[in-house]
């Protein structure tokens, strides 16, 4: 039927009347839809965000990198390494809520329990887990010829997982609390670290672990105010003075010198120096410092091991070790005469030998435990 005019434009009007009602009815539907997915959230619960990698005790982190642990994740305010995230402590780690699954992975990650044996000797690469000696496993921290986890924990890190044995070494059984340990080195070398600390402990443990709590935490704060006064804080690892590099080598020894003349030079905690100690500390430890003595300031456990070998096992120029001085109550001052004897003590060098006095009276009081007598030497 032919259309006029009139009837042409009334069916256009009423069609477009028609298109407009569709796209109001489409533009409300979507509006509910819209606001349902809005509001569902408020009145249901919140789930947790996804956990970030584990936090792992040998990883530097800086300003505002993740890491989960206990559940929850955690963000670094700044640089830290080896300080457990925690709502305490020095407060290097701000708090970012409970969290689940994730990929999981270093000291608070979970993963099955299918990890092959560590090998000596055996070249590994960072990220690779393996199950040690002890049962625990560990992750590696950085590339390595197969370096022992419980000593090099520069190059390994404990990993907890889950489906049988497996476990994650806790630090906190030292009587010094990493809380502790920051507040006596506020300003210290990163490379000083509680991990390492810790991990050398083990390797030595009659130290701070003879006597009674107050004795345990007198030899611990004796340990620590020696190595700080060497250090400046636990601010140097090598000798500073270049010019003495070159006079640590006994060539009348029948090993000699294999790493070079100017190879044995001061270094870690205590600044273990010359062939001699190199061997000798290299034997205790299972470790060929002789020929690498480069490790006493690449690794920090093997570089505080080196501190608590000498502590533990040498007289030194005294008549006891530091060790045996701090359990059988002889008294701090016994502890300098096996580090430095004649060079400090019968009045040679007052000042050094109250420098190291005044670090020991301060850490016992942050220890809560007294002095005891005969401080100097």
């Amino acid at each position: 039927m032919d259309l006029s005019l009139g009837d042409s434009t009334t069916l256009l009007r009423r069609r477009d009347h028609l298109s407009r009602q569709r796209i109001s009815a489409f533009l409300t539907a979507l509006a509910v839809a819209v606001g349902l997915a809005v509001l569902g959230p408020m009145t249901g619960t919140a789930s947790a965000a996804t956990c970030a990698a584990g936090w792992s005790s040998s990883t530097v982190y800086t300003g505002g990198m993740t890491a989960s642990h206990g559940g929850r994740n955690w963000q670094a305010k700044w640089w830290t390494q080896g300080e457990t995230p925690s709502s305490t402590g020095s407060g290097v780690w701000a708090d970012q809520g409970s969290c689940t699954g994730g990929s999981g992975g270093g000291d608070g990650g979970t993963t099955g329990c299918d990890h092959p044996a560590w090998v000596a000797g055996r070249a590994y690469t960072a990220g690779d887990i393996v199950k040690y000696t002890n049962g625990n496993y560990y992750k590696a921290s950085h590339d390595n010829p197969g370096y022992d986890p419980v000593i090099s924990t520069w190059y390994w890190a404990p990993y907890t997982c889950t489906g049988g044995g497996g476990g994650n070494p806790d630090p906190s059984g030292f009587v010094v609390s990493e809380t502790q340990f920051n507040q006596m080195f506020p300003n210290r070398n990163p490379f000083y670290t509680y991990a390492g600390l810790v991990a050398a402990t083990k390797k030595y443990p009659a130290f701070a672990g003879t006597g009674s709590d107050t004795v345990k935490k007198q030899e611990a704060a004796a340990f620590l105010a020696n190595i700080s006064h060497e250090t400046g804080g636990l601010v140097h690892i090598v000798e500073q003075n270049t010019a003495n590099y070159p006079h640590y080598c006994d060539t009348g020894r029948p090993y000699g010198c294999p790493a070079g003349q100017a190879a044995y030079y001061g270094r870690g905690p205590i600044q273990l120096s010359w062939n001699f100690n190199y061997k000798a500390a290299g034997d205790a430890l299972g470790i060929d410092l002789l020929g690498n003595p480069w490790r006493v300031e690449q690794d920090p456990a093997v570089a505080m091991m080196t501190g608590l070998w000498y502590w533990n096992t040498q007289n030194g120029p005294g008549t006891m070790t530091a060790h045996n001085a701090m359990v059988n109550g002889v008294g701090f001052g016994q502890t300098i005469w096996a580090i430095n004897g004649s060079l400090e003590c019968n009045g040679r060098n007052p000042a050094q030998v109250q420098s190291r006095v005044s670090k020991y009276q301060q850490f016992t009081q942050i220890l809560g435990v007294p002095t005891g007598g005969n401080l100097t030497c």
